[in-house]
């Protein structure tokens, strides 16, 4: 049994945002309320500790959890805040949420950990039935050494590098709204 203690999460917010024309996609308002709000109020409830990955906007970050800062220069990546994540941890599993989600749901959340729970494998991600979404993962904190391997090696694809560890396929076929996501202005004008 996995519950709330076991895991932290961690919201990837430390992009560039370059077809956003550099706005901090995080904090761009949908109803209102910026992105990151409705990912927060998602894993609030399902974690026992949540860190914000960003690399800028520090202050306006620290309303919804600990910011983390990438160790990384340049804006390299989800995983570069994925790593950083995994050293500031202590706990068995880190949940990875995208900033830019706001359908990501509750189900889709216990539905990761109900995989983990009953699946001898270190990754559990996220699977529409065509693709799998790597920034909707629950990863074994173990992996920590792993992953600066494939750092230093000069990766820095997140699916590449599941791919490469045991992971399992959690099917969300049909459930397509949880992994929408805002990249650009016009993805506002479809949902």
């Amino acid at each position: 049994m996995i519950n709330k203690n076991n895991i932290t999460g961690v919201i990837l917010s430390g992009g560039r945002s370059s077809r956003m024309q550099g706005q901090d996609k995080g904090l761009i308002l949908l109803n209102d309320k910026p992105l990151i709000s409705y990912v927060a109020d998602a894993l609030e409830a399902k974690v026992g500790r949540l860190l914000i990955s960003a690399n800028r906007n520090i202050e306006a970050y620290q309303q919804y959890g600990e910011v983390i800062k990438d160790e990384l220069a340049d804006f390299q990546g989800p995983l570069a805040g994925i790593s950083k994540a995994l050293n500031e941890t202590t706990s068995p599993y880190l949940l990875i949420a995208p900033c830019d989600s706001p359908f990501i749901s509750k189900a889709l959340i216990d539905g990761l950990i109900e995989s983990m729970c009953e699946n001898e494998v270190d990754i559990c991600v996220a699977d529409d039935g065509v693709f799998i979404h790597p920034t909707f993962s629950l990863i074994k904190t173990t992996l920590k050494d792993n992953l600066l391997a494939f750092l230093n090696s000069g990766e820095r694809k997140l699916g590449l590098w599941i791919e490469q560890n045991n992971f399992k396929k959690v099917d969300f076929a049909g459930q397509s709204k949880f992994f929408i996501n805002l990249n650009n202005p016009e993805d506002f004008n479809k949902i």
